[in-house]
């Protein structure tokens, strides 16, 4: 079964990082990913552009109302996802435990309804 591990962080943490701290950041992922891949569990994955980026676009009385940012203001923004394929949920939440983001973010563990 499919599940995608959202990630959410404070977007501005990143730049309060020092180089090292940053390349440390960046090999944690890279060898989470690898794990991922080594276990038979990653279909894709990728890293968004900040939440400033974001267009929202919202229909009300059949009119289309778009609005630069994110949907939502929070602490934390969404700031990548990861979609796997694995046998159950507790698989989904093991693999959720072991991400870098779950140690300074929040991992929203979601089953995919297939189509």
């Amino acid at each position: 079964m499919q599940y995608l591990l959202m990630l959410y962080a404070n977007e501005n943490g990143w730049s309060q990082m020092t180089p090292a701290e940053q390349a440390q950041g960046v090999a944690a992922y890279a060898a989470y990913t690898q794990a991922l891949k080594a276990g038979g569990a990653l279909v894709g994955s990728n890293r968004l552009q900040n939440s400033t980026t974001a267009t929202t676009v919202h229909v009300a009385d059949g009119k289309s109302q778009v609005l630069d940012g994110p949907y939502v203001d929070s602490k934390e923004q969404l700031g990548g996802y990861y979609l796997i394929d694995v046998p159950d949920l507790d698989a989904a939440l093991a693999w959720a435990a072991r991400c870098p983001g779950a140690s300074h973010g929040t991992i929203e563990v979601r089953p995919v309804w297939s189509m």
